[in-house]
């Protein structure tokens, strides 16, 4: 379903965009779902991050226990 919208541009915004589409609901409808999935892929890196910061110092030795169990004798 579309929800039609009004939106307020400066005008030298709107030219470059009519210049490179010349249909400026399907223009935007792109720019914005880039935009958003940019923005979601951000948040699901600073996740992953929180989550390996989280879990760093269990890893780290959990890495080590399995390094110095494969030390030859």
């Amino acid at each position: 379903m579309r929800v039609k919208t009004s939106i307020t541009l400066p005008a030298d915004l709107q030219a470059r965009i009519e210049r490179t589409d010349s249909n400026r609901s399907a223009f935007l409808e792109r720019a914005a779902r880039v935009y958003l999935a940019r923005v979601e892929q951000a948040d699901r890196g600073r996740r992953d991050i929180a989550i390996i910061h989280r879990d760093a110092r269990r890893l780290n030795r959990e890495a080590l226990e399995t390094l110095e169990h494969q030390i030859l004798p």
